[in-house]
């Protein structure tokens, strides 16, 4: 009765979970077969998966233990239980034992629990609930627990009390045993009898329930007055109850993953006036342990990699696990034409997340990119917002985090290896030479891989022999023929070193004479890093990475990295960087960093898996706030029409963020330069100035208007801004189209000064959204970069080069024309001249050259030249970076 109505349970929620694969792993240290059949047996009949852990009789309680915790980190383990000599049963083993793991219900937790009542959170130890299925109608009798030690003794007699029995209990050795086996109506026999123990000390129709651990083997004798039947039954009716409890847990293992509220705890603040610098802030704040936080927003243990103390990478599994769980809310952050100083994005993000979760109790998620150390140690300094509403801690989001770009580096380069180690094997080798090395014998045989068989399909060659290849197919097979001059993938290193803008190759004499002109770009202009930002999964990754294409051979057609051999190798590289890195905020909110590609040269947006992932997580009424790089021109457009089209997610708001001091610029005021003090234009009120700068704010409201999604303003205030001016930008914003217009001061008050943006946002995420792309895929690559222009950057027209028209002329016979256009623009102006603020109009963008990012899924044109390369000032940053020897605390990142 017991194993049907486990297997209908299970039958049940294998039909609602059809992956649902419940797998019992059982310790065993002794040699009992018998043991181990019935729970073989019965969990068949059932329908679980055991796998039995058998180790040598005499195993010790330590290596019990470490096969326990070994157990407990096995994610395709949802139970676990003990068959041990009864000297192993102790409290370091039993409560070794993962809690939502223990089948057999013998932790001091679970006893806690039975004892208290709590039926829900509990399981009945499978010997102590085989016990009592036996006995009936216990009302008033008296009940003798003999030989019992630990768990089950108090199991059974919380029980016992429970039905209304008196109970006793005793061991075999008490003095008092023979007459409280004489008074006793039920006997219950929790160990092996002594053999000076009669017989006749029971009295004549007593029930003797026998759940000693060897009764099964026969081990037993108790007289030909008791029921042998029932003393066997318990052993098999004790494995049913287990499998019985292991249905349980596989029934709570599901909830387990179904997505629950947060349970979370924020961090308070103190802000302090005047606001101290972004470092002692975020020191001043202790951040809680990012397990805790992962337990708090629904990450299982399992789901999480720790690095150190406050930051660990999340594994991609949990979007399978939370597939069925509607998304969140989605917003995007962009902003005006920016000033040299930037005008705080990342802090508007951090401070809108944190006042939607910490000051109104709805889940919130920000995902931002991740620094490159270039700008870091260059001119611009870090990323992670600053004053109350930053990441924390800032030293360790600015520098290194995880490790992904250097990941990142490491595969770009293998990559540019191969390109120049190929070229010149194939310039001074024949074909038959080179077929031997590619294709070599390996202990007497020869194989293609995997790759180099995808190779022959692509080549229409469907042969797997590699000694049934012709000539010509041999030739086809090992030459790609790459044209040097068409190499358009670059090395690259996280630093802005100027000096490798331009270089020369293959100078040494090894190298044969094959020297070529190259160049380093900065790691995060790799299209490894646009293709992370932009992939969906690792497979999705493995495909963008072979399709990326790094020259032309000399037929004008285009070679990639699957050619080449090296795509199973760079994604090897990259598969601890696809996962994304969960940090948190000052007060304690959940963060994601993920991916950091450029915004004027790529597409300036963090990963599409980091959002999907965050999503889930924060539950259909949460909200995931991300960030496009530079203004609404740059980094909004390239969002909605390459990261929307890549993850399929549609956004609910657009907060802009404006400042009093970018508009006065766009309104004619001086130029802004950073480090330098800023002119009394911007430090005096100057409500005419603010005015004629509104053109730049009402512009990107049209722009974001254009794809159909309601827009927030905020604006970041600073303490030099005067109420009017704030109100007029605020009342200008809303009469220009925007939901909402409100001021905010988050960087001095942390989430309390965002809750307006924060309401205001929750407002709009509830209007209706008719968002839309800006054009067609299908349109020719010149009518799209038009469209754009025109549009939304207010050209009046485009002019392309020779170089710019050969290039799209070959893309588009190439197979590549409906891709999605990525520009390559300054950040200063909506138009291609950085010195124009405000809103230009009238002119003619110019089109110097256009590329291709295959892999990442977009083309590039470039709006005149734009640098890959950043260069470092004449007082760089590090000048006042410094660490202490002694605490080893970084000074002097801000």
């Amino acid at each position: 009765k017991i194993t049907e109505n486990a297997k209908k349970s299970l039958a049940s929620l294998k039909r609602e979970n059809p992956r649902l694969e419940p797998t019992l792993a059982i310790i065993q240290a002794h040699n009992d077969d018998m043991i181990q059949e019935i729970n073989k047996n019965l969990a068949k009949e059932v329908g679980l998966r055991v796998i039995h852990i058998c180790l040598p009789e005499g195993s010790s309680k330590d290596e019990i233990v470490n096969e326990i915790l070994r157990l407990n980190e096995d994610p395709k383990v949802q139970g676990l239980a003990l068959d041990l000599p009864e000297s192993l049963y102790c409290s370091k083993v039993l409560n070794a034992v993962k809690q939502e793991k223990d089948v057999d219900g013998l932790s001091d937790v679970n006893l806690g629990r039975l004892v208290r009542g709590d039926a829900y959170e509990c399981l009945v130890p499978p010997v102590a609930c085989a016990v009592m299925e036996l006995l009936e109608d216990l009302g008033g009798k008296m009940v003798l627990v003999v030989g019992a030690g630990g768990a089950v003794g108090a199991a059974l007699q919380c029980l016992l009390q429970r039905e209304g029995a008196a109970t006793l209990s005793c061991q075999w050795k008490a003095p008092q045993l023979q007459t409280k086996l004489h008074q006793a109506d039920v006997v219950v026999v929790c160990s092996t009898k002594p053999d000076d123990v009669p017989v006749s000390w029971i009295k004549p129709g007593t029930t003797v329930i026998s759940c000693s651990p060897d009764l099964l083997s026969g081990k037993h004798d108790y007289g030909q007055q008791n029921n042998h039947a029932a003393e066997k039954a318990v052993g098999s009716l004790a494995i049913a109850m287990r499998m019985q409890n292991m249905v349980k847990n596989a029934e709570r293992w599901i909830q387990s993953q179904q997505h629950r509220k947060w349970d979370l705890h924020c961090l308070k603040l103190q802000p302090l006036s005047p606001v101290p610098s972004d470092i002692e802030i975020s020191r001043a704040q202790s951040p809680k342990a990012v397990d805790v936080l992962a337990k708090e927003i629904g990450l299982l243990t399992d789901e999480i990699e720790i690095y150190g103390q406050t930051k660990a990478k999340v594994r991609l599994s949990l979007l399978e696990r939370l597939k069925d769980q509607p998304d969140g809310k989605y917003v995007l952050v962009a902003g005006i034409t920016p000033t040299p100083l930037g005008e705080g994005k990342s802090t508007v993000t951090i401070g809108l997340v944190q006042a939607l979760t910490a000051h109104l109790n709805i889940n919130s998620f920000a995902c931002l990119r991740q620094p490159s150390q270039g700008p870091t140690f260059g001119v611009k300094g870090g990323a992670a917002g600053g004053g109350y509403a930053q990441v924390i801690p800032m030293e360790e989001f600015n520098l290194h985090l995880t490790g992904d770009i250097h990941a990142i580096t490491a595969a770009n380069n293998l990559l540019a290896a191969a390109i120049d180690a190929r070229i010149l094997h194939e310039s001074t080798q024949s074909d038959k030479a080179l077929y031997n090395r590619l294709v070599p014998v390996v202990n007497g045989v020869r194989g293609f891989s995997a790759i180099q068989l995808a190779r022959l399909r692509r080549l229409g060659i469907n042969k797997t022999d590699p000694g049934t290849l012709t000539e010509e197919e041999i030739s086809k097979f090992v030459r790609l023929d790459i044209d040097p001059s068409t190499i358009t993938w670059q090395r690259v290193v996280d630093t802005n070193d100027r000096f490798l803008r331009k270089i020369t190759v293959g100078q040494a004499n090894t190298e044969k004479g094959f020297v070529r002109q190259a160049q380093f770009d900065i790691a995060v202009a790799s299209e490894i890093m646009a293709i992370l930002a932009l992939t969906t999964s690792l497979q999705d990754m493995k495909d963008r990475l072979g399709k990326m294409v790094v020259a032309n051979d000399k037929k004008g057609e285009p070679v990639t990295a699957e050619d080449l051999g090296v795509t199973g190798a760079l994604a090897v590289l990259m598969k601890d960087a696809i996962k994304p890195t969960l940090m948190q905020t000052l007060e304690g909110t959940p963060v994601f960093v993920h991916a950091g590609p450029f915004a004027n040269i790529a597409h300036g947006n963090s990963s599409v898996l980091a959002d999907k992932i965050a999503l889930k997580l924060v539950g259909e009424e949460g909200f995931v706030v991300t960030e496009a790089g530079f203004g609404a021109d740059i980094g909004m457009e390239k969002f909605f029409n390459i990261k929307c089209r890549a993850s399929g997610l549609v956004p609910s708001v657009v907060v802009l963020v404006a400042t009093v001091r970018a508009l006065k610029m766009h309104g004619g005021g001086p130029n802004v330069t950073a480090g330098a003090p800023l002119k009394k234009e911007y430090t005096e009120e100057n409500l005419q100035l603010v005015a004629d700068g509104c053109c730049n704010l009402q512009k990107q409201i049209q722009i974001t208007q254009l794809f159909g999604v309601p827009v927030v303003v905020a604006l970041n205030v600073f303490k030099t801004d005067s109420p009017a001016e704030v109100d007029l930008v605020c009342k200008i914003a809303k009469e220009s189209g925007a939901f909402d217009a409100v001021p905010c001061n988050h960087w001095s008050a942390g989430g309390r000064g965002a809750v307006k943006l924060a309401q205001a946002v929750e407002k709009a995420a509830n209007q209706k959204n008719s968002f839309k792309y800006l054009y067609n895929l299908e349109l020719p690559i010149v009518e799209k970069i038009r469209i754009i222009a025109q549009k939304v950057y207010g050209a009046q027209d485009i002019e392309l080069s020779p170089t710019a028209q050969s290039q799209v002329d070959r893309y588009t016979r190439q197979g590549f024309g409906n891709l999605p256009i990525c520009m390559a623009k300054t950040h200063l102006s909506l138009s291609h001249q950085p010195e124009r603020k405000g809103v230009p109009t009238g002119f003619i963008l110019p089109i110097s050259d256009v590329r291709a990012s295959i892999g990442a899924g977009f083309i590039y044109p470039l709006v005149g030249t734009m640098s890959t390369m950043p260069g470092l000032p004449t007082r760089p940053c590090f000048y006042d970076i410094d660490l202490d020897p002694v605490t080893e605390q970084v000074k002097g990142l801000f």
